[in-house]
């Protein structure tokens, strides 16, 4: 499968250090380094209350080195959106970042007006930002009684925050796409420090199929700084010295830091045809999972050379042909060892290659790893100069005998310009990009996709609501495409979505259902599921240590034991199936940094109290944070588990869209399907809405709403391949009828069902129980009863 090749037209970012690209490639050029202490007050209490050692670290961190952004304030502009600058002001500069760097990359690309066939694909850590972190703080305190509640609640914690900060996954991409009148959809990723170039593969895909002619790629990373200080001192990833050293025998560990970074892009064909500039050429991604590989948090060397050699095949070039390699290492020993060892594998053939990271100067991004390499290389392409990685003065020994050169020293980038952009994430995620200089680029040759005939078939049909701004107002979408993934059909590629997708299996925990049959049943026979109680996990077979699993979130606990029951009787071959789940923050992991702040509250407030008391207090909202906190918490690892406990190496992340999640891993899931990119998907969701924030951001922004909880996971292949495999096909996707449907499931206005009336509003996970129900139904040719 070849790969046309992809335009980037314009660029865009908020980096440690630098508020625009061009700045950032000055810093990268001149060898500084934007790592810092954090800024007074971002971690919003006294630093000694969480300063610890190297030998004392519970709930405690050694260093407050990162790589963090100042100055923002005085460059960003909230005038000029299609958004009032009112209802901006209220949401946690992730919001503002994604605007500010969204509209730089489009206003770069000569792209300002709305357009119709324009769409935005966000990575963001599904971790709650400091604003939401006080959005949940303020629930539970509010919940005290009387005098404790008003003792606490004081000062600048006595406002509650903007609801809609509860909903930092998926409604920054769509409140971006409102605001900048992207119509061809938008929606956002977790493949946790893969992400950005996820991201751009996915954008890639929907140029490639004609869903959309511009589209706008990359990441934001903000989570709550404390969080991550104190969490990877738990996994000891964390430098002890506060400097990031890639590939340096002497580093000790990674400094993580934050920001967002974006590309315009466009087909090049299109791109050279309107003018546009062209920064650089996208000629191949390669995305992979380790599956059962060393463990959810340690890197397989296999899945990196497979992500690799999938960008080379793609783009039909030479690994040897490239000149510059940006590579992931973010200074942590073992990490780093592997990436080398890896790329030894894959360009053993080229006389020098040329090596570096931009981690050495704005430290570890995260989800914005990725993107900030792309853009060092973009400026690195333009300027003719391959920048000095700092700190490396001593590499690894595993370079040692390897092409593999760091570079210690900035050089003239002479001879063609053609450089790799590689990204690795805890869970195994795994993503190698392929970019070429713009005047060394090829004529576009690879021809798009063309897909038979459909047939017809008896049909249900989903009447969702278009997923909303959690707060009505003037920014919410107003149609499904201007929140989900692909536009109008209309406005697609003919045939694009012909070819028929079979659904195989289903597996499902909704309510305090523990099977699909219990679902079935509820469905067809009238019942009602409540909350979930508790949740089963079957041990016979399990991968992962119980204790472990003691402490991670639960909504992934119940994804991971639908996609178990889904997958029972299904074939799944081990590098062609994707996993893409629907989920969102779980407001749950911000009770770590309310036990980090209690005693300052309790101090601030004046109320009385013993040092056993206030570990009384602490305890009241969660446990220390250990290691297996720290992973049980990753939001990534609801999609990322589930490919480790199956040994499924496909590419595995999780969407949000808010409600409509589901429904965009079910489209994402489908289209790499149609192309060949895969042989078979499950696709799932999964939410536990019935908990207190939640429930309190509902009252907020929507009220009359009930909550639900639900996980529900599907497996689909092509229907060819389905009847090949043996498989049962219990309802079959059917995008492009034309026809009425037979019944039409869900919570729009002609709805004969809505499975809320029965299991209430699993929010992430509504519109994927609507395909379930529906699906349920045509098999058993039955009316589910109200």
């Amino acid at each position: 499968m070849r790969f046309e090749p992809i335009a980037v037209v314009g660029r865009g970012c908020v980096l440690p250090g630098a508020l625009d690209p061009d700045g950032f490639w000055e810093n990268v050029a001149a060898g500084r380094t934007s790592l810092t202490a954090a800024p007074e007050g971002r971690w919003r209490l006294p630093r000694h209350r969480v300063m610890g050692t190297v030998d004392d670290h519970l709930d405690r961190t050694w260093t407050d080195i990162g790589g963090y952004v100042e100055g923002f304030e005085s460059v960003f502009d909230p005038e000029g959106f299609l958004v009032p600058p009112e209802r901006i002001a209220t949401l946690d500069p992730l919001f503002h970042w994604v605007l500010h760097g969204v509209r730089q990359a489009l206003t770069e690309a000569g792209r300002t007006a709305p357009l119709g066939r324009g769409g935005l694909i966000l990575g963001n850590l599904s971790y709650p930002t400091p604003t939401g972190a006080a959005f949940a703080e303020h629930v539970w305190l509010s919940a005290q009684r009387r005098e404790l509640r008003d003792a606490l609640l004081t000062g600048g914690r006595h406002p509650r925050p903007d609801a809609r900060n509860r909903f930092s996954s998926g409604l920054p991409a769509l409140l971006a796409a409102r605001a900048l009148g992207l119509g061809a959809g938008a929606w956002s990723l977790d493949a946790a420090c893969a992400s950005s170039l996820y991201a751009i593969k996915l954008a890639c895909d929907r140029l490639h199929d004609g869903t959309a002619d511009l589209m706008v790629a990359g990441a934001v990373s903000r989570p709550d700084p404390l969080y991550l200080h104190v969490g990877f001192c738990g996994l000891s990833a964390t430098s002890r010295t506060g400097r990031s050293r890639p590939f340096d025998r002497d580093a000790d560990g990674l400094v993580h830091g934050e920001g967002a970074g974006f590309v315009a892009l466009a087909r090049l064909s299109d791109a050279r045809a309107a003018g546009l500039p062209v920064f650089g050429v996208i000629r191949g991604v390669g995305l992979s999972n380790d599956g059962r590989g060393s463990g959810l948090i340690s890197p397989s060397e296999e899945g990196q050379v497979r992500a690799m050699r999938l960008a080379y095949e793609a783009a039909g070039v030479a690994p040897e042909s490239v000149s510059l390699v940006e590579c992931h290492a973010t200074g942590t020993p073992v990490g780093d060892a592997v990436e080398a060892r890896g790329m030894a594998r894959v360009f053993g053939a080229a006389a020098d290659v040329p090596i570096g990271s931009a981690k050495s100067n704005i430290g570890h991004l995260l989800a914005s790893a990725g993107v900030a390499g792309l853009l060092k290389v973009l400026g690195a392409m333009r300027s003719g100069v391959r920048p000095a990685t700092l700190g490396a003065r001593r590499p690894l020994d595993a370079l040692s005998g390897t092409p593999l050169r760091v570079l210690d020293t900035a050089e003239q980038w002479a001879g063609p310009r053609r450089a790799a952009v590689s990204a690795f994430g805890f869970g195994g995620t795994n993503a190698h990009l392929l970019l070429d200089d713009p005047d060394d680029a090829p004529p576009p040759s690879v021809p798009r996709p063309a897909y038979g005939p459909r047939p017809t078939a008896p049909r249900a049909a989903l009447a969702e609501r278009a997923p909303q701004d959690p707060v009505p107002g003037p920014e919410a979408p107003d149609t499904p495409a201007g929140a989900a993934d692909s536009g109008p059909p209309g406005d697609r590629m003919p045939g694009a979505c012909a070819v028929p997708v079979a659904i195989v299996a289903i597996g499902a925990r909704v309510g305090e259902g523990t099977s699909v049959e219990d679902l079935r049943r509820a469905v067809l026979g009238g019942g009602r599921r409540g909350p979930v109680a508790e949740i089963a996990v079957q041990l016979t077979g399990l991968c992962f240590p119980p204790l472990a699993l003691e402490r991670t979130v639960r909504h992934q606990l119940l994804v991971l034991e639908a996609a178990r029951e889904a997958a029972r009787t299904v074939d799944l071959p081990r590098e062609r199936t994707m996993v893409v789940i629907g989920a969102g923050v779980d407001p749950e992991v911000a009770r770590a940094g309310a036990r980090w702040r209690i005693p300052h509250w309790l101090e601030e407030s004046g109320v009385p109290v013993t040092a056993a008391w206030a570990d009384l207090a602490r305890d009241a909202f969660t446990q220390p944070m250990t290691a297996e906190g720290v992973v049980g918490s990753m939001p990534n690892l609801a999609a990322n588990r589930i490919s480790t406990q199956l040994n499924l190496a496909g590419p595995s992340f999780t969407v949000s869209a808010e409600e409509a999640s589901g429904l965009v891993a079910l489209e994402v899931a489908a289209r790499a399907l149609r192309s060949g990119e895969v042989d078979a998907a499950l696709v799932g969701a999964t939410d536990l809405s019935c908990e207190a924030v939640h429930r309190a951001a509902v009252r907020e922004s929507a009220p009359g709403v009930e909550p639900g909880d639900a996980a529900v996971v599907l497996v689909l292949k092509l229907l060819d391949a389905a009847h090949r495999d043996g498989d049962t096909v219990v309802a079959v996707l059917d995008e492009e009828a034309g026809d009425e449907p037979d019944m039409v499931i869900g919570d729009g206005p002609d709805a004969g069902f809505d499975p809320a009336s029965a299991f209430g509003r699993a929010h992430a996970a509504s519109g994927l129980v609507s395909v379930a129900v529906a699906a349920l139904s045509l098999q058993h040719r039955a009316v589910p009863r109200p």
